[in-house]
């Protein structure tokens, strides 16, 4: 069976069912990963300054990248929101073609 489906109008004319399409899986955004925590953080006497500062710089990379992520997961869940409601018009299409 073809990805359009048609049948006759009551006017005659040829109508279409338009089979939607989910967006790439590879344009799901990947989430940036967080640093790891240096166990000196959870000792009694803390991290040393070396350790600190590092862990520091690694965590304000981190907070970085999340704006582009955030952006970027917001723009992928747009397109899979789009795919449902054509897949619901779709799924209604289908449903009047049987009327």
């Amino acid at each position: 069976m073809s990805a359009l489906l048609g049948w006759t109008t009551p006017g005659g004319a040829l109508a279409a069912c338009t089979l939607p399409v989910p967006p790439a899986a590879s344009e799901k955004p990947a989430r940036p990963t967080p640093p790891e925590r240096p166990a000196c953080l959870d000792a009694k006497a803390g991290c040393p300054g070396f350790e600190a500062y590092t862990f520091n710089d690694a965590v304000k990379a981190y907070n970085a990248k999340l704006p582009a992520y955030r952006s970027g997961a917001e723009a992928y869940a747009g397109k899979l929101k789009a795919y449902v409601d054509a897949s619901v018009a779709y799924a209604n299409c289908e449903m009047k073609s049987l009327q």
